[in-house]
């Protein structure tokens, strides 16, 4: 009951507005169906170069983008905290030919949260607006310049190779910097990452771990201040795609830990309704590896996930695997959630509910050898994300 009423105090009902850009969401493929868009309608994206900083702002002739950043960082008296933003940008194909300059043609998406890991609390809100037409009706933006996303009174914006981002929720405030300490890795084959055994189901993908973060969270009348001497540590994730989920898919699993020496470990499946991995991969970088962007790319049959743990949601009667062993070429590595409820409702903008949270990473020793974030979708209802 007390997860149902945070979202209910944190999320507004919609406006016929927002139901209006929510059914636009939904005719766009952003949001839950029984099934992915058949292979043979979605154009396959083509190998190329990744080119920056231009490959770094927003792909609009792609249907799904985002940018995704999480992370963690401590305040004081030692009390952990963790933290997600993420912005998704959705092209609507049904206004592809409308002139109009109120036209939908884009739909933007933000997500945030802050997690209490000490008093095991949870916060999220989230927001919703079209892309397009006149910015005083519409205050939503995605540059292709560069990452710079506007939303509202939420942004992320890089400058000087420097990432920040600000979020005014009603139950919490994020400022953050976030600097870079390490190059970027480029995921699957030079950016280009399958999601599926046909081409079509692939992204074009990019991490950037072990971000420095500073800046101050504010939640629940507490506010800390993250300071460079001693920062917190951050994962950014930025993905576009025209088709994510291949046939059967009904979600995934996918974890970006930050490792304590330095090393960047990202592992994921995507899962059918019995829980079978239909298609799994990710990397591990070394700091001392080289060429440092290059990492050690898994092969769909290297990776292996195995639940230890569930967690059953009172909000959906969802059951979460908050607990598992992760099989890679890197290591066997236990991933444990720090608290169990970290499931997130975003029914009033992607239509999605799923869990994603601050975990700790335990290498086949049992030794604590990194921590980052736990997400998995398509438990509570199946996931579509075309």
């Amino acid at each position: 009951m007390a997860h149902k009423a945070l979202f209910a105090a944190s999320v507004p009902l919609p406006s016929p507005a927002r139901r209006a850009l929510l059914a636009a969401a939904m005719a766009s493929g952003l949001g839950t169906a029984n099934s992915a868009t058949p292979a043979d309608q979605v154009t396959a994206l083509k190998a190329r170069p990744l080119a920056f900083p231009r490959d770094f702002g927003s792909h609009p002739d792609a249907r799904i983008e985002w940018w995704y950043i999480t992370g963690y960082a401590s305040a004081a008296n030692e009390q952990l905290y963790g933290f997600q933003v993420t912005f998704f940008r959705a092209k609507v194909e049904g206004t592809e030919t409308m002139r109009s300059a109120l036209a939908a043609k884009h739909l933007l998406f933000a997500h945030a949260a802050v997690t209490d890991v000490t008093g095991k609390k949870l916060w999220h809100d989230q927001r919703i607006a079209r892309s397009s037409g006149p910015e005083s009706v519409t205050p939503a933006t995605a540059s292709e310049k560069d990452t710079s996303v506007q939303l509202r009174d939420w942004s992320l914006e890089r400058q000087n190779g420097v990432y920040a981002a600000s979020v005014v929720a009603k139950d919490f405030r994020l400022k953050l910097q976030f600097k870079e300490t390490q190059p970027l890795i480029l995921q699957g084959d030079k950016g280009l990452s399958r999601k599926g055994p046909l081409p079509q189901h692939a992204s074009f993908y990019y991490s950037k771990p072990q971000l420095a973060v500073s800046g101050s969270i504010a939640a629940a009348g507490q506010s800390i201040v993250v300071e460079a001497k001693n920062p917190g540590v951050a994962w950014l994730d930025h993905e576009w795609s025209n088709e994510i989920l291949p046939p059967g898919a009904v979600g995934w699993d996918w974890i970006g830990m930050n490792l304590f020496d330095g090393s960047a470990l990202t592992v994921f499946r995507l899962r059918d309704k019995a829980g079978n991995t239909l298609w799994g991969g990710g990397s591990f970088r070394h700091p001392k590896m080289s060429p440092p962007e290059k990492p050690y790319v898994f092969s769909p049959g290297e990776v292996a996930f195995q639940a230890v743990r569930g967690w059953k949601s009172p909000f959906t009667q969802a059951l979460y695997p908050v607990e598992w062993l992760v099989r890679t070429p890197a290591d066997f590595y236990t991933v444990k959630a720090l608290v169990d409820n970290q499931e997130l409702d975003s029914s009033a903008t992607t239509g999605a509910v799923y869990w994603e949270g601050l975990a700790d990473l335990y290498d086949s020793n049992g030794k604590l050898v990194g921590r980052g974030y736990l997400e998995m979708t398509g438990y509570a209802k199946p996931l579509r994300f075309s």
